[in-house]
């Protein structure tokens, strides 16, 4: 049961993580570099060097004698060690470890961002002793090895570079800030003291010198995990969702307009309209950015029964989506259906499973389309529905004209926001499935704690052992030290 990490194809559980971190630093490592920044032309470059032969490289190609003055940008020419030729004019930026983002010597080479230019330098600095080439991540590795970075923080990273909307960023940078592990280490550390508590009461309760309410407080502690935990647990996969994108699918009869609505809100011609029933037969996705939230919306076959063979598969898939929707935006052609609450719940009922958003746990919008074809009585029917409280959130638009999808957008806006929330508001958010799986797996043998408490405190005391580790799993922040300093430190023992 013990978590694994895997780093340049080694599997090492979590146990003996602190003991590998601590061999690696007693080797001594090669010097990477690689370019940092975007490949392709671009007006400047920079290129990063991680490790103890930097400022050997940094005197090799700028001619110094003597390092620069840490963390200062300075101005100078950059020389091929082989020939002296001249490569480039640009500006290096000195990092004197432990005070770098990896916690080693590092240098970054601001240099013009010519294929040219970056490759000069590139063949430059690997023709340097001691310098190879980066791995993919590895100056986020080392960073993670010297401590200046636990996994969430990295991860959080990760996430930071990948970001394509606002509110993307916001989470991954509270994430990279380190909120998410800090809660994840104060969990950690109340375990440890509880842990570091029922081990000194197995080893030395019989001396008298461990206190008799020591069960009772690790107990409370216990409790009070598990439900915070439960807590953490139960936020609906918001963070996951807002890391990887809301799934919205565009469900109706044939010729609702859905097509329309995907192309009016994508604002480009993503999906194939037409006035013959049928048309969309496969589902057609496009990745959108609504009110920073980043949404997958897919339109789907119009959902009716059919003996096309194909169709009927369009209609198969459609479902599926259905299924697997965060939110259903139900369209609804306003010209051909009676516009009351009765008909309207009826035609919901008939295309999905459940016309509330209550009854399937997911969100349900209804779009009535087409209101350029309504009269100004049927208008005034729309504006009543929209505000019924029996029916889910209601908006009318039109795709012809492209009047009230605004509104359309904003209520939409609002339900993501519902669903995700603001990721600088509250508790931090999971993020990652691995965070979910690890702190299941934290909880169960909390659960399995209190099963074995009354029966043998040596096997309740293991699963508050595999709950740490479970924690430090997470954070890749796991040792066997920590137990024993408390011990040490709460109980005088020996005396």
């Amino acid at each position: 049961m013990q978590a694994e990490m895997v780093f340049a194809g080694k599997c090492l559980t979590s146990v003996s993580f602190s003991l590998f971190k601590r061999r690696h630093h007693s080797v001594v490592r090669d010097t990477i570099f690689a370019l940092s920044s975007g490949h392709g032309k671009c007006g400047v470059s920079v290129i990063r060097t991680s490790g103890p032969a930097s400022g050997d490289a940094l005197r090799l190609l700028t001619g110094w004698k003597q390092l620069p003055s840490p963390r200062r940008v300075t101005l100078t020419s950059l020389l091929c060690p082989a020939t002296g030729e001249l490569l480039d004019r640009g500006l290096v930026v000195w990092f004197a470890g432990p005070k770098s983002f990896t916690g080693e010597d590092c240098c970054e080479y601001h240099v013009h961002g010519g294929p040219a230019v970056v490759m000069g330098v590139l063949q430059a600095l690997g023709s340097v002793q001691m310098l190879r080439p980066a791995e993919p991540g590895e100056f986020t590795k080392r960073a993670f090895q010297n401590g200046k970075l636990d996994l969430t923080e990295a991860e959080g990273l990760g996430d930071l570079i990948h970001a394509e909307t606002e509110i993307q960023r916001r989470q991954a940078l509270r994430q990279m800030s380190g909120d998410l592990g800090q809660l994840y280490q104060k969990w950690s550390r109340r375990l440890v003291t509880a842990l570091a508590h029922i081990e000194a009461f197995i080893d030395f309760s019989e001396d008298d010198n461990v206190e008799e309410n020591v069960l009772t407080t690790v107990d409370t502690e216990v409790r009070k995990l598990r439900e915070e935990l439960e807590e953490h647990l139960r936020d609906s996969r918001r963070g996951e969702r807002l890391r990887d994108g809301l799934h919205l699918v565009l469900a109706g009869a044939t010729n609702a307009g859905k097509s329309s609505l995907l192309n009016v809100t994508s604002q480009k011609p993503a999906a194939i309209v037409s006035p013959i029933p049928g048309t969309t037969r496969d589902v057609v996705e496009t990745v959108l950015n609504i009110g920073g939230y980043p949404v997958i919306m897919s339109d789907t076959a119009g959902l009716r029964e059919s003996e096309d063979p194909i169709e009927k598969e369009g209609v198969r898939r459609a479902k599926e989506r259905l299924d697997n929707a965060d939110i259903i935006i139900t369209v609804v052609d306003a010209s051909k259906v009676l516009l009351n609450r009765i008909s309207i719940l009826t035609h919901l009922k008939n295309l999905l499973s459940s016309p509330s958003s209550e009854g399937n746990h997911r969100e349900v919008l209804l779009v009535l389309n087409k209101s350029d074809l309504l009269h100004p009585e049927g208008l005034d029917k729309v504006q009543e529905l929209c505000e019924d409280p029996e029916l889910p959130t209601t908006c009318f638009l039109s795709c012809q004209t492209s009047q009230g999808v605004g509104d359309f957008i904003n209520i939409l806006t609002q339900k993501l926001e519902k669903i995700c929330g603001d990721p600088l508001h509250g508790a931090p958010s999971l993020t990652q499935t691995r965070h979910r799986l690890h702190l299941n797996k934290c909880l169960s043998a909390l659960e399995r704690y209190t099963t074995y408490r009354e029966q043998d405190l040596v096997l309740a005391a293991e699963e508050l052992r595999i709950s740490h580790r479970e924690l430090g799993a997470i954070t890749g922040k796991v040792g066997v030290e920590e137990i024993l300093d408390i011990i040490f430190r709460d109980f005088c023992i020996g005396k």
